[in-house]
């Protein structure tokens, strides 16, 4: 049965694995490729090699791949590396099927390509990734960076390593109008990526202190059905003791939760900040892989 069950799993994981290819593909043949957009990352610069030797973006993306992958298979092990090769070869096939085949739904509207084009490739990105594969190239080295600096999210070392490439592509494809525009995918990128990714954890954590404390916390228990906890302090002035009420709020619910503070304590101290990556009961999983 466990078998099994690990079977449809695999199965499912290379399912996701190839629609998301898909979708990569349509971003990159129908909105960037078309419109000179080079969107960063390996994608960016095998569209730069198109221009100079024509041997298809699909080929020049597995090309590229080839040396990364390399280094993946050491650092990540043969698992990671087999299920981010399907990735990078089924990128490959579709962008170049789609880039032959897909002419008569070519978008030459310069911001629809970059804001579409970075859309289909940041969710398509994320899928790959919530699988345990990456789709190649820059991804692998942002997975490397992610071992070294957890605290920063994969769109913004993602953004920062993909500059580079639009500066390169200014420079050999001569376009500039193209580039600014590939900063637009982008950033489109980064935050499908990063919503896909992280969307569903993204919620407030309150610090409240008040001397109302129990009234509080049974409204919202009651109300919000939240977990909520105590945190015994002191305050450094009276040297009363205190209980901190600590509990994390979705982000719809969050103004409910206010409201519930300061109906029953006008005078009550709250700090409320963004918390990202959750992981406990209603959250993820203790035993998830860190993206």
């Amino acid at each position: 049965m466990s078998k099994r069950k690990n079977l449809s799993k695999l199965i499912v994981n290379y399912l996701l694995i190839t629609a998301a290819s898909f979708l990569y593909g349509i971003g990159t043949a129908i909105f960037s490729d078309p419109n000179n957009i080079a969107p960063g990352g390996i994608t960016g610069i095998a569209i730069v090699l198109n221009r100079i030797v024509p041997f298809g973006t699909g080929t020049w993306f597995m090309l590229l791949n080839i040396p990364i992958l390399l280094v993946g298979t050491w650092k990540f092990g043969w698992h990671f590396i087999c299920s981010t090769l399907y990735a990078t070869g089924m990128i490959s096939v579709f962008t170049n099927f789609i880039a032959k085949h897909g002419q008569a739904f070519f978008v030459h509207d310069m911001v629809l390509a970059s804001v579409f084009g970075g859309l289909f490739a940041g969710v398509a990105m994320a899928i790959i990734f919530q699988q345990g594969a990456t789709s190649g190239g820059s991804d692998i080295i942002i997975k490397l960076l992610r071992l070294k600096y957890p605290h920063i999210k994969t769109g913004g070392l993602l953004f920062i390593t993909d500059l580079f490439v639009i500066a390169f592509a200014a420079i050999v494809i001569k376009d500039i109008p193209a580039a600014l525009y590939a900063f637009i995918t982008v950033f489109i990128n980064g935050i499908a990526l990063d919503k896909v990714l992280y969307g569903n954890d993204e919620a407030k954590l309150l610090f409240i202190i008040s001397d109302r404390h129990t009234t509080i916390t049974k409204r919202l228990l009651k109300e919000l059905d939240l977990g909520v906890t105590h945190v015994y302090g002191q305050g450094a002035f009276s040297g009363k003791d205190k209980k901190v009420i600590m509990c994390v709020v979705r982000k719809r619910i969050s103004p409910q939760a206010q409201e519930i503070v300061k109906e029953e304590d006008p005078e009550a101290f709250m700090i409320i900040t963004s918390a990202t990556e959750i992981y406990g009961e209603g959250y993820k999983s203790y035993f998830e892989e860190k993206i």
